[in-house]
């Protein structure tokens, strides 16, 4: 299971959520987005982006309220994750016993989620953060592009996937780090 709690949600569920309430997103984007909202400590981002992938009046207030509740739940356990001590952050990602395709579809996903959620707070990047920061979003560009259809089932492929999951726990809390000062009211 991903460093969410039993108690709190899991991929399956957020991307439950999601299809009820008719949004073409998997769970692992959504999930990048409200990362790359934390990430900026931006007031009202969340607010914003829910506002968009929810515009009133929706036909079926039932799901897309409980589909609200779950981003917001997501958000929640996800802030208490990036702002803990260590590296107590993992994004949201198919379980490991998922085919690897799945799987590193799940990872291009997230970054590309992450980096519209920084895109979206307008956050100007080449101003605010270092060159090293810079390029770790460039790295998840890159990532993003990443071709599937050439991966194979093997421990190299699994090794190479574990190291980018890796980068982007640590890449998630330099940009972290960087553009949210201690005293900055999180969305």
């Amino acid at each position: 299971m991903n460093w969410i709690s039993e108690q709190a949600l899991d991929l399956e569920r957020v991307e439950r959520r999601l299809a009820s309430a008719d949004l073409e997103l998997s769970g692992s984007e959504a999930h990048g987005v409200i990362c790359g909202l934390l990430c900026t400590g931006q007031p009202d981002t969340l607010d914003g982006w829910l506002a968009e992938l929810f515009p009133p009046p929706a036909d079926d207030e039932g799901l897309a309220d409980d589909c609200q509740r779950t981003l917001r739940l997501l958000c929640e356990a996800t802030q208490g994750a990036i702002e803990g001590p260590g590296l107590g952050f993992s994004p949201l990602l198919p379980d490991d016993d998922r085919p690897l395709r799945q799987r590193a579809a799940g990872v291009c996903d997230w970054c590309q989620g992450f980096l519209y959620g920084v895109g979206l707070a307008g956050v100007a990047t080449e101003q605010t953060l270092s060159d090293h920061a810079r390029e770790a979003l460039q790295d998840m560009s890159d990532i993003m592009r990443m071709d599937l259809d050439a991966l194979e089932e093997e421990e190299e492929s699994e090794e190479s996937l574990m190291q980018v999951t890796e980068f982007l726990r640590v890449a998630v809390r330099l940009v972290y780090e960087e553009l949210v000062p201690d005293e900055t009211v999180r969305p």
